[in-house]
């Protein structure tokens, strides 16, 4: 059977945050995101070929953090896991592995999503 539609990627995905400018400092700051566009309610942010969008709720309203999504895998460009471990520790974020994988971290946002790093395999 063919699809009726083709997709060609994921441009974006979007996670809710209390406090944009300080998730903002750390996708930026800490991640190494660039900013594409941003506005007064939201962020969008270059990771590759796709962006991660942060939207500011309003104050009072919830975030679902772990219930709407998993988590979301960043693969980064290079670095060694244990010293990207060190400096999220050096962050203050506490971190977790997956057993017999030392290519994975896991850990949290200030909001409470969860993301994983995959470092690059070994040269």
């Amino acid at each position: 059977m063919k699809a009726p539609l083709k997709v060609a990627g994921i441009d974006h995905v979007v996670l809710h945050v209390k406090d944009l400018g300080r998730s903002r400092k750390f996708y930026v700051e800490l991640l190494g995101m660039e900013v594409e566009h941003e506005y007064s309610w939201g962020v969008f942010l270059c990771c590759g070929n796709q962006m991660v969008a942060l939207f500011e709720v309003e104050d009072g309203e919830r975030i679902y953090a772990g219930h709407e999504m998993n988590h979301m895998a960043l693969r980064l460009k290079s670095g060694e896991y244990r010293k990207v471990k060190a400096v999220l520790e050096e962050a203050g974020i506490e971190v977790s592995g997956r057993r017999g994988d030392p290519h994975c971290i896991y850990f949290s946002d200030p909001d409470g999503h969860r993301l994983q790093l995959l470092t690059p395999a070994e040269q």
